[in-house]
């Protein structure tokens, strides 16, 4: 049953689809939260993006996300790509800003590390060519502004504010002297997909320029420091460099506390009621600072 709160963006997103041709013959909801992704066709998918008051308004991100897309896809880099029979976009219809994408075929094994690690570096390989200009090191110099409305809005305690405000000050002053390229921003387990045609990376909103290890940080943090799985995360950066990738460990290091003190800074607004076990892995972060 679909729920009240959704029936808009849903809306917004058929009808974005019917205006180019598209009958949605079905509305399988594969994921529901700041961003709502529905299957409308055999093929098509639309992410749209739900939370109206949050902190990233309007299609800009959308806009960097889909030139990026294109980009890989173009390139033949492992990334599910936009959704061929639709203009690009990204599009805003009933004060909704989404886009399409076409659907892949997931599989349940678990995606290899040593597959991560290269599609990884596949992708940063062709994002080197990109053409055109991205922010640099965008999400961390974004959560430094984020402190100020969590502050304001009395989500953190001032002593935790402070510490994410030390850790991540203290890396953009690091890595702002590595060599950068364009990156995905993102790069996690949930922004990856084990399909029938490989591992394909996804959810390009978060593209910045910075060094590499941000991404390589990203992919490897939970198995390197919350699940202590270090054969799971050397397999990573093994892969990524038997590809052709290079990896400092010094900002390898930098970005592994730069990333827990991003992660921590965005769950209040991620999640605004966070269960038992996200509450859990928050403060198993804001400890690992502490202690780092």
């Amino acid at each position: 049953m679909i729920s009240d709160e959704i029936k808009l963006p849903i809306r917004a997103a058929t009808e974005i689809a019917a205006a180019h041709g598209i009958v949605a013959d079905r509305c399988d909801i594969l994921q529901n939260g700041s961003t709502l992704v529905l299957r409308l066709t055999e093929t098509l998918v639309a992410r749209v993006v739900t939370d109206r008051n949050g902190p990233r308004q309007g299609v800009e991100w959308f806009a960097r996300e889909n030139a990026v897309a294109i980009h890989l896809a173009y390139h033949g880099a492992p990334v599910i790509p936009l959704h061929a029979e639709l203009p690009p976009g990204p599009y805003e219809h009933l004060g909704f800003a989404m886009n399409f994408w076409q659907f892949v075929t997931a599989v349940s094994e678990i995606p290899d590390p040593q597959e991560i690690g290269r599609t990884l570096y596949q992708c940063h390989d062709m994002l080197r060519s990109f053409p055109e200009e991205l922010p640099e090191l965008a999400i961390l110099t974004e959560s430094v502004a984020l402190l100020e409305d969590l502050e304001r809005r009395k989500l953190f305690p001032v002593a935790t504010l402070r510490l994410l405000e030390t850790r991540l000050v203290s890396a953009l002053v690091f890595l702002r002297n590595q060599p950068m390229q364009a990156l995905h921003g993102d790069a996690h387990y949930g922004n990856l997909i084990n399909t029938t045609d490989g591992v394909l990376w996804t959810d390009w909103e978060d593209t910045f320029v910075g060094p590499v290890e941000w991404d390589l940080a990203s992919i490897i943090w939970n198995a390197r420091i919350l699940e202590e799985d270090q054969m799971k995360a050397d397999s990573i950066l093994l892969a990524y460099r038997a590809a052709g990738g290079a990896v400092d460990p010094e900002a390898l290091h930098h970005c592994l506390i730069a990333r827990a003190a991003v992660m921590s800074a965005w769950y209040p607004i991620l999640y605004p009621d966070p269960s038992p076990e996200r509450r859990m892995k928050l403060q198993f972060r804001l400890d690992w600072l502490e202690r780092v």
